[in-house]
């Protein structure tokens, strides 16, 4: 072996040593959001879902009604990126739909989810 394949092996089993991240929190301070703000997320309204046979699904044409799992008046579902967010009700803004959230979910309880 030469003097860098040995100093290579020699490293191989030490501990790697990162820098701190620029604009990262440290030491418990508050968290700069500023890098993530114009990131996009995608954004779902969810009023219900059912399971149907591929027969039943293929039967579907104009005019056809789906039953859903849940009840008029019951909240809708917020979903950013796959992930529940809030629950809210459908309001009409000049002529197109919207949703009031009535009740986000807290931070803690996402996170909670998510494991």
């Amino acid at each position: 072996m030469n003097q860098s394949t040995d100093s290579a092996v020699a490293d191989a089993g030490e501990r790697v040593q990162f820098d701190a991240l620029h604009g990262a929190a440290t030491d418990g301070g508050d968290v700069n959001l500023d890098m993530i703000l114009d990131v996009p997320v995608t954004l779902a309204m969810e009023v219900g879902r059912t399971r149907i046979s591929i027969r039943n699904l293929l039967q579907l044409n104009q005019g056809s009604v789906v039953e859903l799992d849940r009840a008029a008046g019951e909240p809708l579902d917020v979903f950013v990126n796959g992930t529940l967010v809030a629950h809210g009700e459908v309001v009409v803004i000049n002529e197109k739909f919207g949703i009031r959230l009535t009740d986000v979910i807290s931070p803690a309880e996402r996170v909670r989810k998510l494991r």
